[in-house]
């Protein structure tokens, strides 16, 4: 009991970076800021170029605007922690602010899906049922789906800081992440974390499951609407309109689902890999998701080349 009365719990986490790569973390830091910059930058972009252009307010873009939004909060809630470690050597974190981060982040990456869903769901619509497009997706309709998402990521996420405030911590305080990841935290904990370990895994992977399976049942239906069309022209016409979702899919899922398996079942896999995937996972998608609508999405590159080169001439194709 003595020995009990005298331990203190630990007020503040040490994240180390990426293990292993200390040395290298000035330079790392230069990918990290071009990244947040880039992702800023082009999510902003996005969104003005559809508030600006009428013929835009459209669902699909109005997803597009919300997957922008959540992007760049997204990066916002790691990029800065990020380059305070490997530029200024700020490795210290709040107790408190990190379960605050690690919330945000998961929760962003939980409507981030969820979004992915929801723009499957707008490409089926507008091609399998085309003449029930308007009605069935209004805007009312497209804030309510929105909001659901995020009220879905916010409730999923929310007992994961409630159940690792009530961990003791007393030794433990180095992270070896860039950021305040779940699993990162509760493997500190000087207690059986079971609870908290089942739950992170059953939240990730209920996530990805079904959301995967959503969007994969979508794009099936999709496959057998565009194959019963008679024309080649219409068939490549309708699969063009998914071809910037399908890459923000592959984008989003990959460095994912990389990361997931590389934590829990990649026992050879160096830690700063993993962690560099992570990172990876947090940082990339933001940055390529507004370079991949612009270049694939021709309304959207045409508004963005009259934005920024009002006297060019777009040519009709």
């Amino acid at each position: 009991m003595a020995d009990n009365t005298t331990r203190h719990f630990i007020s503040s986490f040490f994240l180390i970076g990426i293990p292993g790569l200390q040395e290298f973390h000035c330079w790392i830091g230069i990918p990290v800021f071009l990244l947040f910059a880039l992702t800023l930058l082009g999510n902003s972009v996005i969104i003005a170029t559809i508030k600006l252009e009428p013929s835009l307010h459209q669902p699909m873009y109005f997803f597009l605007c919300m997957l922008a939004m959540n992007d760049m909060a997204l990066a916002s809630s790691t990029a800065p922690k990020m380059l305070g470690i490997f530029w200024l050597d700020a490795h210290w974190f709040d107790f408190n602010i990190c379960l605050t981060q690690m919330y945000f982040i998961h929760t962003f990456c939980i409507f981030e899906s969820a979004l992915l869903v929801a723009m499957a769901f707008d490409r089926y619509i507008a091609i399998c049922i085309p003449l029930r497009y308007a009605t069935i997706l209004t805007t009312p309709i497209v804030i309510k789906i929105g909001l659901a998402g995020m009220s879905r990521a916010i409730l999923m996420v929310l007992p994961c800081p409630l159940l690792i405030k009530r961990l003791p911590y007393y030794t433990k305080y180095v992270i070896n992440h860039s950021y305040c990841e779940h699993m990162a935290i509760v493997k500190l904990a000087s207690a059986n974390t079971l609870i908290n370990r089942a739950y992170g895994i059953s939240v990730a992977l209920s996530v990805m499951i079904l959301d995967l399976a959503l969007i994969a049942t979508s794009y099936i239906k999709i496959l057998q609407a565009v194959f019963r069309l008679s024309s080649k022209n219409a068939r490549s016409k309708a699969l063009g309109t998914c071809a910037a979702h399908v890459c923000t899919i592959l984008v989003s899922y990959t460095p994912a689902l990389f990361s997931f398996l590389t934590h829990r079942i990649g026992k050879k896999v160096p830690p700063s890999v993993h962690i560099i995937f992570a990172s990876m996972y947090l940082l990339v998608p933001p940055t390529v998701n507004p370079l991949v609508y612009g270049v694939k999405t021709k309304q959207i590159r045409d508004r963005v080349v009259g934005l920024f080169f009002p006297n060019k001439k777009i040519p009709d194709r």
